[in-house]
């Protein structure tokens, strides 16, 4: 037999090789050695199917069928029920990949992350029927983003083909506004926007309608509402008093409800408070009640004083932002055990450090930095902007080794593609575009860490993961001031330049800040990869996809497993069915210390992690410290306490459970008796959330 008919109706080349290393995987997945067993299987296939077929093609589905039957004729059952299996999950998903209408794109992407771009990315017309396929969604940004480099006389194809390159090759993503909107009539390509709010009913209403703009172009909003004056405080224009910050943060919350970011996803934000603020206790407990506010993220602002006062246990001052005096005092070892207490309670609040943030902020001759972003990781001045993205480091491991040259290459690019993004705009309000391209901050970082350290064969939670982390850092810092110098260079400064702490040791810099560690969410479902720096969650879990549950693992311990022997579907369900590898016997002890997973993980080893990433990135990390059901809230303070020692610019924790609704469940953790079962956007890391990248 010379040719075989494929499901799309064309004839190819015959190759028995194809069927020798598909029945080698059954044998794998039955956890069988077949010695040279299916290449004998494989020798009967042939002849089987050239006796059948002497005078036709054969068709795909006509070969596997006979492999079937030849495995069961051999005494083979297990293996033939591994194969079974394995071309069912096929078909799954070559269906579910034509339901969506992109099953010929040329590129190799997860059925998930089809899904997601379906959903949330790719374009479509106006009866909702889609006319991009992933590659096309990646061609229109690379050819809008690149188009730039002709107000600088550069060449605009080279370039549109590096940007479109490393995104193809899932290398580098930017932040999904950009993948959204480039090229588009849309064309707002950022996702961190910090608003002011100011003391006045005009003024919060206006932030609010600037608010709504934001969202519906896709980008995520920062608040600080500690310029608002406290609940009953005298409103002398209308002889009345006020209702205070946390009233008009409902308000905000409901606006969000009922706007959809680009008609694709719902708007978030971040809400922070000043720690004293005389309305901290209301706005510390805001989200004691599950459902309230739930469109924010909050942090409470603290300050290097406070935590002082925590320390030394006496009280603090809260101060009228109106009349900036004292209306009282509080013991500041309360407050700090009321954050706590509630952190571990409902995942909310965290903390925002402010002092730290604004000794370690670029350009101080702009202004005070008093939020971020909704993630926590750009601090930002009030009307500015930043635009995100990606490296894939998981794509950036050769040999069992880091490939620096490939590192080097995807970060120049990568900040050569921000620092486009900032001109590529369409900014929403013109306070935004002048003071985003005043100071031209850009966020680069990095996703599938964990990913990259199972590559390395590093566990997570070890000092040789804290070098590799720091070595990786200080490597895409140093890189990317080298060419965010460059860019300086050819086409200028950003125009605060003068007075930052950049002038000091450089004649140029094009952006006031290069890096950032953003928790990716979406884009790394694209990628396929691990979120940010975050430990892998799950390493195999049930994912709801299409109203039906797929069975889904790590492709990279599903690999390490095929190739250590030990790959079996009952293995992975074992692991869905707990979460962790710890106690399943037949995994190697080696591979359960490398692939530990994220509630396996000591608290203090995420917060030690999050703070090697802040000591390279001149914006911020975003980091979940997830901690197991059982934690205490004594382990939330500890892991509050040590951020803040080891000078991270922010800390959030999750207590697995303390929400009732979560992107996923583990068996013995919930009533219900699931498994591990994930939502589609779940991204193998943390459990809560969506996030806004």
């Amino acid at each position: 037999m010379e040719k075989i008919r494929k499901r799309d109706g064309r004839v190819v080349a015959f190759e028995p090789v194809k069927i020798t290393l598909a029945i080698e995987k059954a044998f794998l997945a039955a956890g069988e050695k077949d010695g040279d067993l299916a290449g004998k299987v494989s020798l009967q296939v042939v002849k089987a199917v050239d006796e059948i077929f002497k005078d036709k093609i054969p068709g795909v589905e006509d070969v596997q069928d006979i492999v079937e039957e030849t495995l069961i004729r051999n005494g083979y059952a297990r293996v033939a029920k591994a194969y079974i299996l394995y071309r069912q999950r096929r078909t799954d998903v070559r269906e579910a990949k034509k339901l969506l209408r992109v099953d010929k794109d040329e590129l190799k992407l997860s059925l998930n992350a089809i899904k997601v771009l379906e959903r949330r990315y790719l374009q479509k017309d106006t009866q909702g029927n889609l006319i991009e396929t992933p590659a096309g969604m990646f061609r229109r940004v690379a050819r809008a983003v690149a188009a730039v480099d002709k107000e600088y006389g550069e060449d605009i194809k080279k370039t549109e083909e590096q940007f479109y390159r490393m995104m193809a090759d899932l290398e580098f993503l930017p932040n999904t506004p950009t993948l959204m909107n480039a090229g588009t009539d849309m064309g707002q390509l950022s996702a961190c926007f910090v608003l002011p709010v100011e003391d006045s009913l005009k003024g919060i209403f206006g932030a609010l309608a600037n608010m709504a703009l934001i969202h519906h172009s896709g980008g995520g909003t920062g608040f600080s509402f500690s310029g608002l004056r406290p609940r009953g405080d005298l409103v002398r224009s209308t002889r009345d008093v006020a209702s205070g910050p946390v009233s008009f943060m409902r308000i905000f919350d409901q606006a969000t409800e009922v706007i959809k970011q680009g008609g694709k996803r719902r708007g978030a934000n971040m809400g922070i408070l000043r720690v004293d603020h005389p309305d901290i206790i209301e706005f510390i407990t805001s989200k004691e009640k599950e459902g309230s506010l739930e469109n924010f993220n909050i942090s409470v602002g603290v300050t290097d004083k406070f935590m002082e006062a925590v320390e030394e246990d006496r009280e603090y001052d809260l101060i009228n932002p109106r009349t900036v005096r004292s209306t009282g005092k509080l013991r500041a070892e309360e407050v700090f055990d009321l954050i706590v207490t509630m952190a571990w309670s409902t995942g909310d609040p965290g903390l925002v450090f402010l002092d730290e943030m604004n000794r370690k902020h670029p350009v101080p001759n702009a202004g005070i930095i008093e939020s971020t972003n909704p993630c926590g990781e750009i601090p930002l001045l009030p009307y500015e902007s930043c635009n995100l993205g990606s490296i894939n480091m998981s794509r950036m491991v050769n040999n069992a080794d880091i490939d620096w040259e490939k590192l080097s290459e995807t970060t120049r690019k990568g900040v050569h593609f921000l620092d486009n993004v900032i001109d590529a705009n369409k900014y929403p309000l013109e306070e935004i575009e002048r003071i985003s391209k005043d100071n031209r901050k850009i966020g680069l970082g990095i996703m599938g860490f964990a990913e990259m350290l199972a590559l390395l064969a590093i566990p997570y939670d070890s000092k040789e993961a804290e070098k590799t982390a720091e070595k990786i850092m200080k490597f895409i810092r140093d890189e990317s001031l080298k060419r965010s110098a460059e860019l300086g260079e050819s086409r200028g400064s950003f125009p605060n330049f003068i007075g930052s702490r950049w002038e000091k040791n450089y004649r140029y810099m094009r952006n006031a800040t290069v890096n950032t560690i953003a928790p990716t969410g979406t884009i790394s479902i694209i990628a396929n990869t691990s979120s940010g720096i975050e430990p892998i969650f799950a390493l195999s879990f049930a994912r709801n996809v299409l109203d039906t549950q797929l069975l889904e693992a790590n492709p990279i311990f599903r690999k390490v497993a095929k190739d250590r022997g030990f790959y079996s579907t009952d293995m992975l369900i074992e692991a869905a069915r707990t979460g962790s590898l710890e106690n399943i016997p037949d995994i190697p002890p080696d591979i359960r210390r490398v692939f530990v997973t994220s509630l396996d993980i000591a608290p203090q080893w995420h917060v030690r992690m999050q703070a090697t990433f802040q000591k390279y990135v001149d914006n911020a990390v975003a980091k979940t410290v997830n901690l197991p059901a059982s934690a205490t809230v004594e382990d939330v303070r500890k892991v509050y306490l040590m951020a803040y020692g080891l000078k991270c610019k922010g800390i959030t924790v999750y207590r697995y459970g303390s929400k009732a609704r979560q992107v996923l469940v583990i068996e013995g953790l919930r009533k219900e008796d699931e498994g591990v079962v994930a939502d589609t956007e779940f991204a193998g890391d943390t459990v809560i959330g969506e996030c806004p990248l």
